[in-house]
C-alpha cells in the first residue's frame, strides 16, 4: 500500500504540442526565481506555486480543547498538594499555562512557515535530536527522575526533555528521506537497512535511560511511517525478530519486569507494584457516567494516586466529568487522527503526505497508549497524555508539530484533481532542495487527448 506520489495537472495538449508534459502555469502564482519569456511563457526553470487555502480547522479545534481542558484538569488534580506542599495552588498550573502559551505561538509560527523549508534542516534537526539523547548520560547535565535520566539541565535553563525532541526531528528526517527514496523503500539494501540505520540509534539511546514508554511510541511511529511509505509485511516480520532478540539480549530492568507482572495481576502486590494501576481503575469507577464534578475527585492532588495531574491525569477525567468526560477526550483524540490522516492523504507531495502521517501517529498512538495503561489495557508507562498531562517539553512540541500539521493542511489537494505522478519531489521545486525523484521504471505515461 505505498503512498501514490501526485503530479500537478498536465496540459491538455496534444503528443505533438509544444505544451505536451508541462505542468500549466498561473501567471499570477509563479514561483520564486520565475522568469518569464518575451511572449510570455514561463521560462524552463519555473515551477507552479499552489494556491494556499485556509487550514484545517478541526484539528486546530481539537488540539485548543484539549490544551484548555488539560490546564484546567492539572490545576484540579495538583491545586491540594502543591498548597500543601509549597503554600501555592498554583505551583503547577501556572507553569503549564506559561508552556501552553509558548506552544499556541510555536503552533502559529509553524502553521504559516512553509513545511517544505523543513527538508533543508531535516539532517542537521536529526543530528540535533541524537546529540541530545547522548547528553542525557552526561551525569553532569542530567537529571535523574524516578530511577531514570530522561532530564536534561543545563545550566539556568529549564529542564527538557530530549526523547521530545528526538520524536518530531526523526518524524522529519525519515518523512525527508521516505520521500527522495520512492519506491526502492521496498528493497533491504534501499529500504530496510537505511531505516534501522536511522531508526535504532534514537530508539536505542532512549531506551537505555531507560524510557520503555517512549521508545515505544518512537518504534511505533517510525514502523507507521515505513509502512504507509509502501514497505512489506516480511520486512516488518524481519525487523520485529531483530528487535525481540536484541530486548532479550540485552534485557529488561527488574521495575519494568515487576510492571509486566503487575499488568497481569495488581491486586498481588496492591499497596506496592498495582498502587497506580489499582488507584486509577479506583477513580474511574468512582467518577460514574456524569462524574463527581470538577475539584470534587477523592483522589485528586496525588494524595492517594501518584503523578495524579501527569501520567495518569486521565483517571482524575473520569473520575471528575465521569463517563461523559472520558469519552469526549477520546473523540477529541478521534477528530485530530481522522483529520490528520485526511491531510495526508491530499498533501501536495510525498515530503509533506509522510509528515502528516509520522505527526498524526505520534499523538495518538501516545494517546491511546496512556490511556491504555490507565484503564489496565497496557502494562505502566511513564508518558504523557498529548496536550493535557503537565509538562512543558512534551507540550512545546506537540504544539509546534500540530503547526506543521496545519502547514500541509493549507495545502492540501482535492482527490479528484490528483494524479498518479508529481514531480515536486524532485529538482529545485521546493526553494533550494536539491532530491533525486522515484525511479518507477515500466510506468506507461498517462495518454493525453488529442487536439
Amino acid at each position: 500500500m505505498g503512498l501514490a506520489r501526485r503530479s500537478l495537472p498536465r496540459s491538455m495538449g496534444g503528443p505533438g504540442s509544444r505544451g505536451a508534459g508541462r505542468t500549466q502555469q498561473d501567471p499570477a502564482r509563479t514561483a520564486t526565481g520565475t522568469r518569464p519569456g518575451r511572449r510570455g511563457a514561463p521560462g524552463p526553470a519555473s515551477i507552479l506555486r499552489r494556491e494556499r487555502h485556509q487550514p484545517d480547522w478541526s484539528i486546530l479545534v481539537a488540539v485548543v480543547a484539549l490544551a484548555a481542558f488539560g490546564i484546567l484538569m492539572v490545576y484540579s488534580s495538583s491545586a491540594m498538594r502543591s498548597y500543601i506542599q509549597q503554600d501555592d495552588s498554583f505551583a503547577i498550573a501556572g507553569p503549564q499555562i506559561l508552556w501552553a502559551a509558548l506552544g499556541l505561538a510555536a503552533m502559529l509560527v509553524m502553521m504559516r512557515v512553509d513545511y517544505r523549508f523543513l527538508r533543508l534542516v531535516s539532517v542537521p534537526a536529526y543530528v540535533v535530536g541524537v546529540v541530545v539523547l547522548i547528553l542525557v548520560f552526561v551525569p553532569s547535565l542530567n537529571r535523574v527522575v524516578g530511577g531514570s535520566a530522561r532530564w536534561l539541565a543545563i545550566g539556568p535553563l529549564p529542564a527538557i526533555h530530549p526523547a521530545e525532541i528526538a520524536k518530531l526531528t526523526l518524524i522529519i528526517y525519515l518523512a525527508h528521506w521516505i520521500a527522495s527514496r520512492g519506491t526502492r523503500i521496498r528493497g533491504v539494501r534501499s529500504g530496510t537497512l537505511p531505516f534501522l540505520l536511522i531508526t535504532v540509534p534514537v530508539i536505542v539511546l532512549v531506551f537505555a535511560e531507560p524510557d520503555l514508554g517512549t521508545t515505544t511510541v518512537i518504534a511505533a511511529t517510525a514502523f507507521t511511517m515505513f509502512f504507509v511509505a509502501g514497505a512489506r509485511l516480511w520486512q516488518f516480520g524481519a525487523m520485529a525478530i531483530l528487535g525481540l532478540l536484541g530486548v532479550i539480549v540485552v534485557g529488561l530492568r527488574e521495575y519494568q519486569i515487576a510492571r509486566i507482572r503487575t499488568f497481569i495481576d495488581p491486586w498481588q502486590d496492591p499497596l506496592g507494584a498495582g498502587f497506580h494501576t489499582i488507584q486509577g481503575l479506583l477513580a474511574l469507577g468512582l467518577g460514574g457516567v456524569f462524574g463527581a464534578g470538577l475539584g470534587e475527585s477523592k483522589l485528586a492532588g496525588g494524595l492517594y494516586l501518584p503523578n495524579a495531574w501527569n501520567d495518569f491525569i486521565f483517571a482524575i477525567i473520569g473520575e471528575e466529568f465521569g463517563l461523559v468526560g472520558a469519552v469526549t477526550v477520546v473523540a477529541l483524540f478521534v477528530v485530530l487522527a481522522y483529520a490528520g490522516i485526511r491531510t495526508a492523504m491530499r498533501a501536495p507531495d510525498t515530503f509533506g503526505a509522510m509528515l502528516a502521517t509520522g505527526i498524526t501517529a505520534w499523538l495518538c498512538i501516545q494517546a491511546f497508549i496512556n490511556i491504555g495503561v490507565v484503564v489496565a489495557l497496557l502494562p505502566v508507562t511513564g508518558i504523557t497524555l498529548p496536550f493535557i498531562s503537565a509538562g512543558g517539553s512534551s507540550l512545546i512540541i506537540s504544539f509546534a508539530a500540530v503547526g506543521i500539521l496545519l502547514s500541509i493542511s493549507r495545502e492540501t489537494v482535492e482527490r479528484r484533481i490528483q494524479e498518479p505522478d508529481v514531480p515536486a519531489d524532485r529538482g529545485r521545486g521546493y526553494r533550494g532542495t536539491h532530491l533525486p525523484g522515484p525511479r518507477r521504471r515500466g510506468r506507461a505515461a498517462p495518454p493525453t487527448e488529442s487536439a
